[in-house]
């Protein structure tokens, strides 16, 4: 660790934007935290809809997630935290964001702790209209062109550009500099690289450009799933510092990178509420209850998984069961019941999003015929293999699907044909089997 806080920024250019000069004492060792897309203080609109949904400690996530991070870099003693982009999920809807945000970086900076950070689409400059002053121990890189930041008492530099506006369409990466001989070089860029599905095309580049550039370690951030890119040298998507819903499953954090004779880096998890869907295999079950006892089952395995967590779930049931009528036959009960399920399993440790039911039957379905429910089957069947009935069916539910937030639609929209063809295969199936039970 360094004696005091020192380094500088200099753009593309050689404008110097902090002072203070270097004393060229390079260090063989450095440890370093990658964090990225922390979206801090994300209002996770839509939960006010669900009237058990745990709301403040929901919304509170990213907030806590954050202060892991601090803690864990301060615990592991490392020199340097690198955020690559999203730090806030958009302008501050109150000063109190940007207030908790600098006075964690006063812990790092009693800590001795140097920050280098660029923005994302989500915190673009354009996009903030608040600021607070930040200690001097925070560099926020440049968005009107590459910039590097160096300390040669770590022997390091920081090459990065912050995003001007939300949408940037260019290669960001082929205005960096060239590595500096004699520093360890990391390149710091909110990218989706070659492209990854759920992401918009920002800041594109190729994997083999990153590499190419020289740097020892490429620290990206706007893709929420880890993933490494190339091992050597280590271009390294850390993910999301805590997921913010269903899309985002499974454990969250950041990198910790080690540099020494070569670069080492490992994922440390530091989420706070554990996104998960949960499958419970409803085979065989001879009805609803034997179902939930399942459930119960599969909740209290993924709260363990969770290790403390709060875990957040949505639970699917798949399977060929003679429960399937049962289960589709009435959603409002069946809510309840997976919900209670959930809570005899792990408690108040789980909160249950909802329940999907993809389950069959075992038995042969329901032929179309001469009777009642045959003739039901048939018009059903006509309605599904009909382009134009499915049309009119999602023209008749715009409304609805109007009057839905888009954090629902993004799940479930009425009015989309693959929806309406799910839907209707559910009923298909339901339907005719819940008549003829219910005069068997």
């Amino acid at each position: 660790m360094r004696d005091g806080l020192r380094g500088e920024a200099v753009s593309a250019e050689g404008h110097r934007f902090m002072s203070e000069p270097s004393c060229s004492i390079v260090t063989i060792r450095m440890r370093a935290f990658h964090a990225a897309d922390i979206h801090l203080d994300s209002p996770l609109r839509g939960l006010t809809l669900y009237e058990d949904a745990p709301v403040d400690e929901l919304r509170s996530a990213t907030r806590r997630a954050f202060d892991n991070l601090i803690d864990a870099a301060i615990d592991e003693d490392v020199d340097l935290l690198l955020l690559a982009g999203d730090v806030f999920d958009g302008d501050w809807l109150h000063y109190s964001s940007g207030a908790h945000f600098a006075r964690q970086m006063l812990r790092l900076r009693d800590a001795e702790v140097h920050v280098v950070s660029v923005a994302g689409n989500h915190d673009a400059a354009s996009k903030i209209t608040k600021s607070l002053r930040l200690p001097d121990n925070v560099t926020v890189l440049s968005a009107r062109e590459p910039e590097t930041w160096r300390d040669d008492d770590l022997g390091v530099a920081v090459h990065g550009q912050s995003y001007a506006e939300p949408a940037v369409t260019v290669d960001l990466c082929v205005g960096y500099p060239a590595p500096i001989a004699g520093l360890t070089n990391i390149g710091l860029l909110h990218t989706s690289a070659d492209g990854r599905p759920g992401h918009e095309r920002y800041a594109p580049c190729t994997v083999e450009s990153l590499v190419n550039r020289g740097f020892d370690y490429f620290a990206l951030g706007h893709v929420h799933a880890r993933e490494v890119l190339s091992a050597d040298p280590p271009v390294v998507f850390c993910g999301s510092l805590q997921a913010r819903g269903l899309q985002e499953t499974g454990p969250k954090g950041a990198t910790l990178i080690e540099f020494d004779h070569g670069v080492e880096h490992e994922h440390r998890v530091l989420d706070v509420v554990r996104w998960e869907v949960v499958v419970v295999d409803a085979a065989g079950c001879a009805d609803r209850d034997e179902v939930c006892g399942r459930v119960a089952t599969a909740i209290r395995n993924a709260a363990g998984a969770a290790d403390g967590r709060l875990l957040a779930a949505r639970v699917a049931i798949v399977g060929a069961t003679d429960a399937h009528g049962q289960l589709l036959g009435d959603s409002e009960r069946l809510r309840h019941e997976v919900a209670l399920a959930a809570a005899e399993g792990a408690g108040s440790q789980v909160w249950v999003q909802g329940a999907v039911v993809q389950t069959t039957s075992p038995r042969p379905r329901i032929a179309a015929g001469d009777d009642a429910v045959g003739e039901l089957v048939s018009e059903l069947e006509e309605i599904m293999a009909s382009e134009a009935s499915i049309a009119e069916v999602g023209k008749r539910l715009e409304s609805l699907a109007g009057a839905l937030p888009v954090a629902v639609l993004n799940e479930f929209n009425p009015a989309d044909p693959d929806v309406l063809r799910s839907l209707m295969e559910d009923v298909c199936e339901s339907l005719p089997l819940a008549l003829t039970e219910a005069t068997g």
